[in-house]
């Protein structure tokens, strides 16, 4: 099997996922980004982002900061180095093999 093909196969799961890939491309590009942000940058209901949000989380691709504005709760996400550098990756995985 040739080196592009190997890189294919062992291509990062976590990020490969559709819906993961929109949310982890959306906050590569700012510093954070609240849950209505990504809600409506995603397009993917609340429970379907919320899950997401959760396995990137997981594996530690994702902080997720839960405070409140007065009595309204707010929900602020930002990539960790390691997933800047996971999404790094998985995007020059996808060049090579396109």
């Amino acid at each position: 099997m040739n080196e592009e093909l190997r890189r294919l196969v062992n291509i990062d799961r976590v990020i490969h996922e559709p819906a993961r890939l929109v949310i982890t491309a959306v906050l590569y590009t700012v510093e954070s980004a609240d849950f209505l942000y990504l809600l409506h940058a995603t397009e993917l209901t609340k429970g379907n982002l919320s899950s997401h949000l959760m396995r990137l989380e997981k594996a530690g691709y994702l902080d997720i900061e839960k405070t409140f504005e007065g009595k309204m709760p707010r929900t602020v996400c930002c990539l960790t180095d390691a997933g800047r550098e996971a999404f790094e990756t998985y995007r020059e995985q996808m060049k090579a093999a396109i």
